[in-house]
Formats: C-alpha cells, structure tokens, sequence
C-alpha cells in the first residue's frame, strides 16, 4: 500500500484505533489509507516552476492595463502552498463522504476533463437540486488580484469561498460541525492533518486552508499557449509554431480595435497577463473590479455582485474567471446561456446590449454601444486562438486527480 511519504507510515502506527480480524482470528491493524492511492513521494505543489511569462510582462507599455500575472496573486502569507498542505486539499477536494448524503464533493461541480468546470449549465447538489449558477472553472484562481470568489464576489478569499458550499443547503448541506465530525471520523485525515499542520488536530479552518492551498496550485503552464509563447519575447509577436489562424486570433484578442461606437477595445482588457485573469483597473475606490458585459439590457432576478455589495453601480456585474482551458468549458457565463464559443464571440460580436451600467469602450459618452463587428474569418481565428489555451497536461496530471481507488 502506497503512503505519502515515510513520515505517514509512523504516523500510521501510532494513529490507528481500527482493527479487524484474519481467518485465523489474528487481530490486525486497518491501513487507514486503503482507500487513497497517494504517492511514495509528495507531489510537487509549493514549487510549480512558472514560465518568464507569468513573472514578468511582456506587453508594450501601452498596454496600461497590463501586468505579470505574479503582481495578481493573491496567495495569503498565512497560507503559503505545501505539499503536505495540497496533498491534503486533494483528498478533501475529492471526498464525497464530505456532504449530507455522501454523494458529491467539491470536484462534483469542478470536473477535470471539463477544465474545473460542469458541463451543466446548472450543478446539482446532494439531493438533486440546482445550483443557481453555473459553476466556474478554478484553474488560475491563484492570480485574481482581488482574491474574491463566486460569481458575485460574496467570499472575501478563497479561504473563506471553499467553505461556502460545504454549507449551502443545495450543494452539500452541511454545518461546519457536521463538515469536522465528518473528517475526524475518517481513519485517513489524522495523519494527513499531522503532515499538513504539525498536529492531528481537525477543524474546518485547516480544512479551509488545505483546500486553497490546492486550487491555487492548479497553475495552467503547457498549454499549446505556452509552448508557443517560449519561442518569442512579447505575447504581441507572431508565434512561430502558430498557424497563421492562430496568429491572426491572438492579433485580434490582444491589439485594440474599433469599435462600432468609435472607441477601441479588445478582449485583454477584461482577461489581463498571461494567465488570462479577471481585470484590475487603476481606479481607487471601486468596491468591485467585475465587469459588466452587456448581457441583457436590464438585470432583474441575478443582479450579480451588486447582491454583495449593495452598491447600484454593481448591478449586472458578474466575476471575469481565467480564459485558460476555455474551449472545455461550455457552457458559458453565470447562467450558462451560451453553449459554444461561437455563441459568447457572436455576443461580442453584435449582441452587446445597452445596460444602465455598461462602461467605456462598449458604450461612448453618448450612449452608443460598441459591437465588435468581426467578419466570419475573425470569429472563427479566435476560436482558434482560444483553443490554444486548453492545457491538457495540467489536467490530465495526477496530482490533480482523484486519490480515491
């Protein structure tokens, strides 16, 4: 039987309170990891070497709006990533036994082959019900600047966020006493816990930070991006391993263009660097830096993050989650109205409505929305290029799969 490392192997005898007996009558200890497939050896989560692109920037300097997705990262530095602390937010990550009925857990609704996402336009929860919005891929969480999460922004960080739908009466219907009860009574958490944090000790703060500390590992650095992006110095320059469509698709996501309204815009604007996160603006006192992308002219049953701040301006505003793995994760936006990357581009294209509280480029001064207008030939050189941004070594690796046999 695989154990972490040789540290859980003591830990193992020392913690073991099970025991079962042979056909001989010959009291045995339980492994109590007999139902995890770890490794020997922990995986490599603290010291996931990150690309020049991601630590430093590369874009002109009149791309104002631009940094290197490291100046994003939102890492508390009292949680800082181990592996000890990863490898245990993995197994919590996968446990099912972690909601009411046991039958679904946080990667449920974060599916690996879907980039962290659900094919569902709606989760469901333990007992069926819907979730009321469509679940956002958590790939690249760790460089949103503002460190808020779920759509409407409602966790202040992501400490507080994987928390959340543990309690949510819908998705797994727990109380943080039922959450710890649950895990104390697993044989496998103690050691686990000793390894992570010194000491057996189980509460849903440890669990709290164990389970950020793995989703701000799960870094997207081998996409078909990457690859490409090594071989030049600015994401700007043609990318010599790059079709010409591809090029022409990064082109088109990362130059300004007119708009049909007489302003430029461009898609880097609301998914910054090189990870493709969600914007951070230079204006001091916003209460949000979510966006608002003209999805509907009025917002009346989802009002976004104006649900967490009450602020007006913050109506129809929803969280920018990273582009990267995109082309997996359909169907798109909060309510996953969109099935197919050809429908969110057409949106941009010419379907931008005029919301009280859509801002410049895509509306002017004088209330004239800005469409994007892109020929067929454009829409399609995007698609390609967002594609390239599906990372299928970083999905398919082992650490971040289920440990569970």
């Amino acid at each position: 039987m695989k154990k972490v490392i040789a540290s859980v192997i003591i830990g193992v005898m020392v913690l073991i309170v099970a025991c079962s007996k042979d056909d001989n009558g010959t009291i045995e200890p339980i492994d109590p990891f007999a139902e995890l497939n770890l490794p020997d050896q922990y995986f490599n989560y603290a010291n996931i070497q990150l690309p020049n692109h991601y630590t430093s920037n590369g874009f002109p300097s009149q791309f104002q709006f631009q940094q290197a997705a490291t100046e994003y990262d939102n890492t508390p530095s009292d949680n800082p990533i181990t592996d000890a602390g990863a490898t245990l937010g993995r197994v919590l990550f996968y446990d099912k036994k972690l909601s009411a009925n046991g039958t679904v857990s946080c990667a449920s609704c974060h599916q690996a082959t879907h980039g962290f996402s659900d094919p569902k336009i709606l989760s469901e929860g333990f007992d069926g019900e819907q979730t009321r919005r469509h679940s956002m891929g958590i790939v690249n969480a760790r460089f949103y600047a503002t460190g808020k999460f779920f759509w409407d922004e409602r966790a202040e960080t992501l400490e507080d966020q994987v928390l959340m739908p543990f309690q949510d009466d819908v998705e797994m219907g727990l109380t943080l006493q039922e959450l710890e009860n649950i895990v104390s009574s697993q044989t496998y958490y103690p050691t686990l816990f000793e390894n992570a944090f010194g000491d057996n000790s189980i509460n849903s703060n440890r669990i709290s930070k164990a389970l950020a500390q793995f989703i701000r590992s799960m870094v997207s650095t081998t996409s078909r991006y990457d690859q490409a992006r090594s071989e030049v110095s600015s994401p700007i320059m043609d990318f010599p391993s790059f079709t010409a469509q591809e090029n022409q698709g990064k082109e088109l996501f990362f130059l300004p263009r007119r708009l049909t309204n007489g302003l430029n815009g461009n898609c880097a604007a609301c998914h910054v660097s090189e990870a493709f996160v969600g914007p951070i603006l230079r204006n001091q006192g916003r209460t949000t830096f979510a966006t608002i992308n003209g999805l509907d002219s009025n917002s009346t049953t989802d009002l976004g993050v104006n649900e967490t701040t009450g602020n007006p301006n913050d109506i129809g505003k929803f969280k920018a989650p990273s582009l990267r793995n995109i082309a997996i994760r359909p169907p798109y936006m909060h309510d996953g109205r969109f099935a197919t990357l050809e429908d969110v581009i057409n949106h941009y294209s010419s379907g931008i409505q005029n919301h009280s509280n859509l801002a410049s480029p895509l509306v002017n001064s004088s209330g004239q929305v800005g469409q994007f207008n892109l020929t067929e030939v454009e829409k399609n050189a995007l698609i390609a290029f967002l594609n390239t941004l599906t990372d299928d070594q970083m999905l398919n690796d082992e650490k971040y799969s289920d440990p569970f046999k």
